[in-house]
């Protein structure tokens, strides 16, 4: 068995799918797609050797050498509330080249990432499981909310997770286990979390609580020490407006897009066991 995993990050924004999985073992990215510049000048200072592609459609893939498993958040702005939903008729619906590329390097695994709103678009999620399907992939599709794995705001997502068909006993039972609930990823734990979603009226403690109001304290990805397990720092209690940081607007759409590498770094614990299966 190979030492190594590695990995081709798509719609890679500033990282969160490779900081993630490296955090959570032995996976190394090849290469990076991602067209923006501020979140390619990101990948350029963290992952200096790693080369980028800026298009998805142009990817050489017979260059790439062995790639053990996709990942990337393809591209939610057809599905996402906040915008039109035009679903399948919007040229921004890139999962036809993500598959293309899945299918053209063999990947052993696949992740992938989307807004909530996926599952019920037609064409959506039931085409991405079917067309994975297609091509001789196992996949399962998992709701996760950023508050699993502790953090105190909701931000629900949906991940499919797949692998080839050809996999052995001892890893389909692995993925088994994983796939009914095996205590890799939790349930939100915290009293309160930010929900955008909820409508009911919050008083002063549910405010901080979650993050609201003036002077709360707000969730960074930033992990901290708490009782021999680790958790989420949070700001001071600074306002609302920060001045003097530069690119500041880039920088909140880089996270605003951004996967949460938590939620990738259990994923990713979860390929390993069943990549180095224990029976």
């Amino acid at each position: 068995m190979d030492s190594e995993i590695t990995t081709l990050d798509l719609f890679s924004g500033i990282g969160g799918f490779s900081l993630g999985l490296e955090t959570a073992g032995p996976f190394r990215t090849v290469a990076f797609c991602e067209r923006d510049k501020f979140c390619q000048a990101v990948l350029r200072k963290h992952w200096p050797n790693t080369p980028i592609y800026e298009d998805v459609r142009t990817i050489p893939t017979d260059e790439l050498g062995r790639i053990d498993l996709v990942c990337g958040g393809f591209p939610c702005q057809p599905w996402s509330q906040a915008g039109q939903q035009r679903g399948v008729e919007d040229d921004r619906d890139l999962w036809p080249e993500m598959l293309r590329i899945i299918e053209a390097v063999q990947s052993r695994w696949v992740i992938g990432e989307n807004v909530r709103g996926f599952v019920n678009e037609e064409m959506g999620l039931e085409r991405s499981l079917s067309d994975l399907e297609s091509i001789g992939y196992q996949a399962a599709p998992f709701v996760i909310p950023a508050c699993a794995v502790d953090a105190p705001h909701r931000r629900d997502r949906v991940w499919i997770v797949a692998n080839r068909a050809s996999v052995g006993r001892s890893e389909r039972a692995a993925q088994a286990r994983w796939q009914a609930g095996d205590g890799f990823i939790g349930p939100c734990r915290a009293a309160y979390v930010a929900d955008a979603s909820d409508a009911r009226p919050q008083g002063r403690e549910q405010r901080q609580a979650s993050g609201k109001g003036a002077g709360a304290s707000r969730p960074v990805a930033q992990r901290r020490e708490d009782g021999g397990r680790q958790g989420w720092a949070t700001e001071p209690g600074v306002g609302r407006v920060a001045h003097g940081v530069p690119r500041r607007v880039d920088r909140l759409k880089a996270l605003g897009n951004a996967v949460v590498p938590q939620v990738v770094e259990q994923i990713g614990r979860a390929i390993i066991q069943s990549h180095y299966p224990i029976d």
